[in-house]
Parts: C-alpha cells; sequence; structure tokens
C-alpha cells in the first residue's frame, strides 16, 4: 500500500512539472507573443506609410502587442520587398505595401529579386487611395477636358510631373496621353513629395498625385484638382468629376495589401486576414483612412491571391506601351 502512494505521489509530481514546463512554452505558440515588424517599402509621407500606421496601431489595441512600421525604401520599393521575401516566415515580419511595388515593378526592373506569387502569401487588401490630376492654381484648364483641348493646341509644352520613372503616378500619366491623344511632357522626381513641391511653386504645370500625397495642398488652394483617377467620384472631393466621365472608360484603382513571407503558417495568416478584416470594420480606422483620402478595402486571401494574378499582366502592358524601364 505504501508503495503504491508512493508510486502515486511520484506521478503526480512528474505531472506537475510537465505542467509547469509546458506552460512557457505554450505561452509562446500563442500569435503574437513578440512584436511584430510591418514593413513599408516606400518612404514615409505617401499614402502606403499613412495607410501602414492606421492598420498597424489598430492591430497593435486588437492584438495586444506592437506592431511598428518600419520604412525600407530604395529601388522603387525593391529594397524593403525583397527584405520581406527573405525574412523567417513566422508572422513577425509583414509587409504592407502599394500595388506598383508587387504588380508593377516586375515589368518594369529586369530584376527586381523577388517574384510576388512565388515568395509570398498575399493575407488581404487593406486599403485604396483616391488619386487626382493636379494643376499649380494658375494653370488655365479647370478640368480634364480643358486640359486636352490645351494641350492639342500646345503639344509638348505641358509638363507632367511624377514620383519617379515607372511610378504609378507617371504610368497614369501616360496612360492619360495615349487615351486622350496628347503629348505631356514627363518629368519625373525623386519621390511625391518633391514633385508636389515643384507643382506649388509652379516648375511643372500638373500631376498626378495620391490624395494622402496632395491633400493638405489641394485644401489649402496651394494646387487645384482637375479630375479624379479612380472609376468613381471620391467621398473627400464629391463635386470632382472623374477623369472617366470626359474620356470613357479611363481610370484605375491603386490598391494597399498586407503580405506575408511565403511559408508562413496558415493558421497565422488566416488570423491576420480576419484582424484586419476587424479593423476595417471599425469606425475609428474608417475616419482616420477617410482623413488621408483612403478607403477601406477587404478581401479575402483568395481574391487578394487574385486580384495581384490578374493585375500582373494588366500592367505589364500599360509599362510596354509607355516604354518605361529601369536597369
Amino acid at each position: 500500500m505504501t508503495n503504491q502512494r508512493t508510486r502515486q505521489r511520484r506521478n503526480l509530481l512528474a505531472l506537475a512539472l510537465s505542467l509547469s514546463l509546458m506552460g512557457p512554452a505554450l505561452a509562446q505558440d500563442k500569435y503574437p507573443s513578440k512584436v511584430v515588424t510591418v514593413v513599408v517599402p516606400q518612404a514615409a509621407g505617401g499614402a502606403n506609410d499613412a495607410i501602414a500606421r492606421v492598420i498597424a496601431q489598430k492591430l497593435s489595441e486588437q492584438m495586444g502587442q506592437s506592431f511598428v512600421v518600419d520604412n525600407r525604401t530604395g529601388a522603387g520599393g525593391n529594397v524593403g520587398t525583397v527584405a520581406v521575401a527573405r525574412a523567417k516566415a513566422d508572422g513577425y515580419t509583414l509587409m504592407i505595401t502599394a500595388d506598383s511595388s508587387m504588380v508593377i515593378n516586375p515589368s518594369l526592373y529586369k530584376n527586381t529579386g523577388f517574384d510576388p506569387i512565388k515568395d509570398f502569401e498575399a493575407v488581404g487588401t487593406v486599403a485604396t487611395a483616391g488619386y487626382v490630376l493636379v494643376a499649380h492654381p494658375n494653370f488655365p484648364a479647370k478640368n480634364t477636358a480643358e486640359l486636352i483641348a490645351l494641350a492639342k493646341q500646345q503639344p509638348g509644352k505641358i509638363n507632367i510631373g511624377s514620383a519617379g520613372n515607372g511610378t504609378l503616378n507617371h504610368l497614369i500619366g501616360e496612360m492619360l496621353g495615349k487615351a486622350a491623344g496628347i503629348d505631356l511632357v514627363h518629368v519625373p522626381y525623386k519621390g511625391s513629395a518633391a514633385a508636389v513641391t515643384d507643382l506649388v511653386a509652379g516648375q511643372v504645370q500638373v500631376s498626378v498625385q495620391s490624395l494622402p500625397s496632395s491633400i493638405a495642398f489641394i485644401r489649402s488652394g496651394k494646387i487645384k484638382v482637375l479630375g479624379v483617377v479612380n472609376p468613381q467620384r471620391l467621398p473627400a472631393l464629391p463635386d470632382v468629376p472623374t477623369m472617366g466621365e470626359t474620356l470613357k472608360g479611363f481610370g484605375a484603382t491603386p490598391w494597399y495589401g498586407l503580405f506575408v513571407p511565403a511559408g508562413t503558417p496558415k493558421t497565422i495568416v488566416a488570423q491576420l486576414n480576419a484582424e484586419i478584416a476587424k479593423a476595417l470594420e471599425s469606425k475609428d480606422v474608417q475616419e482616420r483612412l477617410a482623413a488621408v483620402g483612403c478607403e477601406p478595402f477587404k478581401s479575402s486571401q483568395e481574391q487578394f491571391a487574385n486580384l495581384v494574378r490578374e493585375d500582373l499582366p494588366r500592367w505589364a502592358k500599360i509599362v510596354k506601351a509607355s516604354g518605361a524601364t529601369i536597369d
């Protein structure tokens, strides 16, 4: 009897010890159990950066762990994108990026250093941004139709500034030229901020810009809006017609989405998609995105993956037609 009780005590002690050892392991298995890095491969102050900071703050609140934005710029977004592609696939390195980095760069650069399909898991879209055709206040045209008429009267005389060769701003300008049959002189800058600064100063007459990059200048009257690039009118500028209202079929809907390295556990990918969906339904996120000219854009993992696959050949045609290339 005594031996039996001794064995029972030993078994209980062994069970207690094993449970105590399992405790920390179980705690570590809960995601996230440490700080999560959200890489933004574009510069601070732009649309993607503004969106990422709104989303990162909300994920921190919802998931009880810090999500920290890390801007890793260079090569049109390729530097930060490659860093994420090579990061450990454990859910602690995420990327919120613009569509330009994932679906335009592969056609623009001879070697981006990453494959948008093979190197990443598409978690979900997070937002769309308003894009607008803007001009210096003294520019004679007041809308898209007047710009087209003026450009036809003065071919090769109107300068259009962009964030750089092959950027979304540049390619939308090229789309405008092709659709309207006009010749605008492309002036590339190193980023949207520099392009807007020179537009305000009158060094260039027009530019295509995201609302997050230009809304403050629009509200202060330092630049004016000629038309909305997006297919639908923007809530922030309800009285401004879309360019498609003048040029039938013209328009683009720039998106921003969350990616993780390929091989990230499916449970983590699904959890992040659910948390993003929850965040986009919250009123404070919707208000903060609206304040910078953006709107929530929710999708499933499958929908987002399909969007990436569909956009790659579509933008490849536009890049080829523009003649833009970067070695």
